[in-house]
């Protein structure tokens, strides 16, 4: 029974699911159909919308362009309207100005016509005029007793002479009150920068004390029979005075450098112990190098403190050397550095370049130190050196002139030779003895230079003593003798000194051998 019942169930839940399948089957596709019909007609609808939708753009699009492109057209009508209407203005005020401008020709036509005949008049009454004129002038000639071409010369001068004195006077006033306006503000510009570049005053002499630590050293600076100090003052050309002067030696010379050079190597030897002929004469060789570093790095550092730049070399070192020079007893690169300054101010007062002032300001004097051609005043030798380093023409010019020795073609140039005297006018400044002093002993060394034969000379004992060294391959011992006559002849002949002045004449022979 329970079999049965099973087998039923089993069969009525087959048959349902059968029957399930077969409506599946059969139901799917009229479901199917349904809904396809369903989205073609919703995609007709969507199309539709869209076609319809596009059509009203499309047709905004196209109102808009046809609004716009009627707006176009209408402004360019309206330009064309206006370009019309003033070419018919312009074209009324042509004609206009053609039917005035031939009224006016007419009017010229009509006065022209009047003009010739008034010129015909008056050329009928000029000829008159002259006629008349001619028998008024032969009449006064006759009463006067000269020709009308007389009287008008007479005229003539007598107005040049009056205009002459009228001119003098008014020149002589205008140049009167520009004197005196210029001599204010010069003395201005001047006084201003005196105030402001003041420096202190310095003399230079022509001595140094060397201080030793005590008169021991003296005995050996000396040396057996005194060779030593010969060979000293034969290395350095400097009198060197041993004397009572209690630690201390004096070294006498004209020549700073000189002086310079023999202080070091004495300080040299003195430290080192070692005073011989030999080792002077390397002491000093080795000081002169030591001597040349330090001129140079002594014109760097002037260039650099004054703010001068793209100095040739050589120019530096001219610059230099000014440490050891003195003018009229003033130290030359203070008066350099001073006329610098001095120069800068007055330019920056006056609105010129203060650079290239104070540029010809420093290097005013570089011919003082020179010595390629000491025949020339040392403007122009240093204006040819300035040229020779490329400075510039403005430059050149002031350092050749500051002495009028050619014309100033420059505004920095007066500067310049102002700043000079300003330099060296100032009380105390200078002194007129010790630069004749030194010119006489240059002049007393260069005559005894200018003869074949002579290597150096030193002025020594305040240029009592000449000291001439000559070359052993060129001047016999017979030749000194008559060499030291005629050296003492010229400088008797030429110059004018003090006392009496002692030339001596060495010719010294060497021979040098290495054992090795």
């Amino acid at each position: 029974m329970e079999d049965i019942n099973l087998t039923t169930i089993i069969l009525i839940v087959a048959a349902f699911l059968l029957g399930a399948l077969l409506g599946f089957i059969i139901v799917r596709p009229v479901v199917l159909k349904n809904k396809k019909s369903k989205i073609l007609e919703e995609a007709e609808k969507e199309g539709e919308n869209i076609k319809k939708e596009k059509i009203f753009q499309a047709k905004e699009k196209f109102l808009q362009l046809k609004s716009e492109h009627e707006q176009y057209i209408n402004s360019k009508n309206n330009a064309i309207r206006e370009t019309e209407n003033k070419l018919k203005q312009r074209e009324l005020q042509m004609n206009q100005q053609n039917s005035e401008m031939a009224r006016r020709e007419k009017e010229i036509d009509a006065i022209r016509n009047n003009l010739r005949l008034q010129a015909d008049i008056v050329a009928k009454k000029s000829e008159e005029y002259e006629k008349l004129r001619q028998q008024e002038i032969i009449k006064i000639e006759n009463i006067a007793g000269m020709s009308a071409e007389e009287a008008k010369k007479h005229l003539m001068e007598a107005m040049k002479a009056e205009a002459r004195t009228d001119a003098q006077s008014y020149i002589n006033d205008v140049m009167d009150e520009a004197r005196l306006s210029a001599s204010k503000e010069a003395k201005r510009i001047v006084i201003n920068t005196i105030q402001r570049t003041a420096p202190e005053i310095a003399i230079e002499n022509a001595v140094t004390v060397f201080n030793i630590d005590n008169d021991e050293i003296k005995g050996r600076i000396i040396g057996r029979e005194g060779r030593n100090i010969r060979a000293l003052e034969a290395a350095t050309g400097v009198e060197i005075v041993v004397d009572d002067t209690p630690e201390a030696i004096l070294l006498s010379a004209f020549d700073p450098v000189r002086r310079e050079v023999a202080r070091l190597a004495l300080h040299q030897l003195v430290a080192d112990g070692r005073i011989h002929p030999a080792r002077i004469e390397e002491v000093v060789d080795k000081v002169k190098k030591q001597l040349e570093d330090e001129i140079l790095e002594t014109g760097k550092r002037t260039c650099i403190d004054l703010g001068v730049h793209g100095l040739n070399i050589e120019l530096v070192k001219l610059v230099g050397r000014m440490k050891y020079r003195s003018s009229y007893g003033q130290n030359l690169l203070q008066h350099s550095r001073e006329v610098a300054n001095i120069c800068a101010t007055m330019a920056s007062e006056l609105g010129l370049n203060a650079k290239v002032a104070k540029r010809a300001g420093l290097l005013h004097d570089i011919g003082k130190v020179c010595e390629e051609d000491p025949e020339l005043p040392h403007a122009m030798l240093g204006m040819r050196m300035a040229e020779k380093y490329k400075e510039k023409p403005d430059v050149c010019n002031a350092i050749g002139a500051h002495h009028e020795e050619i014309e100033m073609t420059s505004l920095i140039s007066p500067l310049v030779m102002v700043a000079d005297a300003i330099s060296g006018a100032r009380p105390g400044a200078r002194r007129e003895v010790i630069e004749s002093y030194i010119k006489r002993l240059k002049d007393m060394e260069g005559i005894a230079l200018s003869y074949p034969g002579v290597t150096k000379t030193y002025a020594i004992q305040a240029g009592r003593e000449l000291r001439v060294i000559v070359g052993s391959d060129q001047v016999s011992d017979k030749d000194i003798e008559t060499l030291s006559a005629e050296i003492a002849k010229r400088i008797q002949n030429e110059m004018t000194y003090p006392g009496q002045v002692k030339i001596t004449v060495i010719r010294e022979s060497r021979s040098v051998a290495f054992a090795k």
